[in-house]
């Protein structure tokens, strides 16, 4: 049986891919665990995806790790996923590097615990000279604040009169951005056949396709990533113009 890899043509690929990745919590309760354990063996998806994005060439691939809402979950839940970011980050940074991935990440990094944000800060520094695929992490992140944040940024400067309201473009917005170095996706995936973009890069996905599967995360391979991009690759992008 072929696979949906041999199927992509090489040719048009999506040079962004974004992922919302649903369903650790429903796969987990489905099989009488608690949420964590649906958390922990989102890892392995992870890392399937990240190595399908890589050998596949893709350039960015983003995925939406905790959200600034999340932090109103059960404190035990988020110290888990706090512990679980850590753990995951130490183990990964050579694998990282010897797959020439470099890792990012956007959000209000203000809010990590000091032990995971230095984690986190370490990898990205060990990393920042691969020249691969670019792994963003979306940590403590949502639209809104990501957009207000940028807002104030624009009036503070319009305030001390380095800014006309006439220089205000989409570009000086875009520029005020956490994602002002990346590329706004192609392609958005959200798993767990959830039909909602729950606050994740709003401004950037003005003109992205959406791929909703049923699959829950933590079953979600490199085989589902790949059909993803088969269908991606059926869309007619017109970006609001005719052909």
């Amino acid at each position: 049986m072929s696979s949906f890899k041999e199927k992509i043509d090489i040719s048009r690929l999506p040079k962004h891919i974004a992922i919302i990745m649903d369903g650790n919590g429903r796969w987990a309760k489905e099989r009488g665990y608690d949420r964590i354990f649906g958390h922990q063996n989102g890892v392995v998806s992870v890392r399937e995806v990240t190595e399908a994005a890589a050998e596949t060439g893709i350039g960015y691939l983003t995925l939406y790790a905790f959200s600034t809402e999340n932090w109103g979950r059960p404190m035990e839940e988020v110290n888990a996923l706090m512990e679980l970011l850590i753990d995951t980050i130490e183990k990964e940074t050579p694998t990282l590097n010897k797959n020439n991935v470099r890792l990012l990440a956007i959000g209000d990094l203000s809010r990590l615990p000091a032990n995971a944000a230095k984690k986190l800060q370490s990898c990205i520094g060990q990393t920042s000279s691969n020249t691969g695929l670019s792994l963003v992490l979306a940590l403590s992140y949502s639209s809104r604040w990501e957009i207000k944040d940028a807002i104030c940024k624009i009036g503070f400067e319009m305030a001390k009169g380095n800014i006309k309201p006439e220089d205000v473009t989409d570009e000086l917005v875009a520029a005020n951005l956490t994602t002002r170095d990346i590329p706004d996706p192609d392609l958005l995936i959200r798993t767990s056949g959830e039909t909602r973009i729950s606050n994740f890069l709003l401004w950037q996905i003005a003109y992205t396709e959406l791929y909703f599967t049923p699959s829950h995360w933590p079953d979600f391979r490199k085989e589902n990533f790949f059909e993803a991009i088969c269908d991606f690759q059926k869309r007619d992008r017109r970006f609001g113009k005719t052909n």
